[in-house]
């Protein structure tokens, strides 16, 4: 009897799985227990209150294994960064005392309910870059499209949730490395498709950063009440909310 019924391929079932090692170890990871700062910008408070306090996402919303491998090549991107960096003489510390096993950088405030990690710290670079330091550095890879929307717009109006991260480090950062509000940070973007570099500097927004920390405190406090703060639309066509993970759980719940 002929079977006429598709069998997996080869690449299919060592892609599976590699995604489904990559899924389980996800599901292994325990989640965080406080409001990240490069979270705060997100456009809706409700869906920041429901990843703050752990609410599970609606059905098939967690991460792929594809989504998981896009996110460890970023990583990856990032590390290269440094390297590049470091050689045309940037003094790029991304750990304390630049060891491998050094802390990471970042902060810590509201009881360690809100924290942040920064990728790096320019300590000193030549003359002939134009860099005051010290000098916040946040690195983001990006595929080609959402790379050259952040060339010809800048990281403020193309990406605003990046902007205002680099605010609220720039804010928190300043009691350990004094000076790092006073110099405009260096963002630099990656374009995952062809491997160019933007490199922009981004002066201390603090009307921004005194935002999105009110916003912070604000999310703490409305969980902490058990309230439910407001949805960011009053359709649930919106764009954000057609891409929510929280969707299904958003919308079931009073406006």
């Amino acid at each position: 009897m002929l079977d006429f019924n598709k069998r997996p391929s080869m690449v299919e079932r060592i892609n599976a799985a590699v995604d489904a090692a990559l899924e389980a170890e996800r599901a292994a990871t325990p989640p965080r227990d406080y409001l990240g700062a490069s979270r705060l910008g997100h456009a809706c408070e409700r869906a920041l209150q429901f990843e703050f306090a752990g609410a599970p996402k609606d059905e098939g919303q967690n991460f792929s294994g594809r989504s998981l491998r896009i996110f460890a090549t970023g990583h990856q991107l990032e590390d290269l960064a440094i390297r590049w960096l470091r050689a045309a003489g940037l003094d790029l510390y991304t750990r304390k005392g630049n060891r491998a096993d050094g802390e990471q950088f970042g902060f810590s405030v509201a009881g360690g309910r809100i924290r942040g990690h920064v990728d790096g710290i320019v300590a000193e670079a030549p003359a002939a870059l134009g860099l005051r330091t010290p000098a916040l550095w946040e690195c983001k890879t990006m595929n080609a499209k959402n790379w050259r929307e952040t060339v010809a717009k800048g990281v403020t109006v193309a990406k605003p949730v990046y902007a205002a991260q680099i605010a609220l480090y720039q804010a928190y950062m300043e009691a350990t490395v004094p000076g790092i509000c006073a110099n405009p940070a260096l963002f630099t973007a990656i374009n995952k498709d062809t491997a160019e570099l933007h490199h922009e500097l981004v002066p201390f927004d603090a009307d921004l950063a005194q935002r999105m920390s009110d916003r912070g405190v604000r999310i703490l406090r409305a969980t902490d009440a058990g309230e439910l703060l407001p949805r960011i639309a009053a359709n649930r066509d919106f764009f954000e909310c057609r891409f929510c993970p929280w969707a299904e759980r958003c919308w079931s719940l009073p406006a």
